[in-house]
């Protein structure tokens, strides 16, 4: 099987000034990926720093009603920034007004600021997994149980919730989370599995855990799908490449958390995720709308991975 790329619209967005700009790009980038990527992707944060940051499911239903040849999903979405009913809710709703095309990415919430900067609660780790796994279970007996749905848990609470219309088809479950106590979580939850920002060695390592939660429950690890989300940083030449790889905030780009090189190192580098099962990669493409990376990206780096 082929392997699959969505791109990664990530949560450093343009100034208001800047955002006709920013989407006049997207209606030069987006046909031009029309064919090779599946899927857009939005993280969900409420701000980074002082950059701007869109609010992630408004902009995902403007790219599901702008851009219908694509799949869409937050990478992942905070399950404890919304209700999980209402959560459930808003998925169906999006699934069905976009003919199907919603992913479902989440985890457990991480950026303690954000909590904070917004009025919520910062529950510990442990409480967060806690909640995430309640989250889950209420999301997919709502979107699957005929009728009035009550749950009774730790954290979240349901009398008599109705959810109609039923997301048709469910939307996939990918659960983007790292350690230990998440993974089994995944283990039980998920349809695809994330991580993200990992190179080769840190892929293995978390996939082997998350393989062994499944062996504990008496699941089989390949009916749950893995994927990739980080930077992917190219140049015709290794001048180009170093010049790209450094972030606007100063994070250094490199083989340990992003895909780094030429399109023949980064072919390799991905073939050899796809060799362990990976199989899907939500990419955020550094320089775009550059021509010159899209042709690199579409006409050499894609078709490379897939070629034999």
């Amino acid at each position: 099987m082929p392997a699959d790329f969505g791109l990664a619209l990530v949560e450093k967005h343009p100034k208001t000034d800047d955002l006709n700009q920013w989407l006049k790009d997207l209606d030069h980038l987006l046909p031009r990926l029309e064919g090779h990527f599946k899927s857009l992707w939005m993280t969900d944060h409420l701000f980074w720093g002082e950059q701007y940051a869109y609010e992630v499911w408004t902009v995902l239903t403007w790219l599901a009603a702008r851009w219908p040849s694509f799949d869409v999903g937050p990478m992942v979405m905070g399950q404890n920034y919304r209700n999980p009913a209402l959560t459930a809710k808003m998925a169906s709703t999006l699934q069905v007004f976009s003919g199907g095309r919603f992913i479902m990415g989440i985890g457990a919430g991480w950026k303690e600021d954000e909590y904070a900067g917004y009025g919520y609660p910062y529950p510990t780790p442990g409480q967060r997994l806690e909640q995430l796994d309640e989250t889950i279970e209420i999301v997919k007996r709502l979107w699957t149980q005929p009728g009035k749905v009550n749950y009774q848990g730790k954290h979240y609470q349901l009398q008599d919730a109705i959810l109609e219309p039923k997301p048709l088809p469910v939307p996939p479950i990918c659960v983007g989370v790292a350690g230990n106590r998440a993974l089994a979580l995944a283990a039980k939850h998920a349809d695809w599995w994330n991580l993200s920002d990992a190179g080769i060695d840190h892929y293995k390592e978390r996939m082997a855990v998350l393989d062994d939660h499944c062996a504990r429950i008496g699941r089989d690890p390949q009916t749950i799908r893995r994927t990739w989300f980080g930077r992917l940083v190219t140049g015709r030449n290794e001048a180009e490449v170093q010049a790209r790889a450094v972030s606007r905030v100063g994070i250094v780009y490199n083989r340990e958390n992003a895909f780094v090189g030429t399109p023949n190192q980064i072919i390799a580098d991905l073939k050899e995720f796809v060799a362990i099962g990976c199989d899907y990669f939500m990419i955020d493409v550094v320089g775009l709308p550059n021509p010159d990376i899209i042709d690199i990206v579409v006409n050499e780096i894609i078709p490379g991975v897939n070629k034999g």
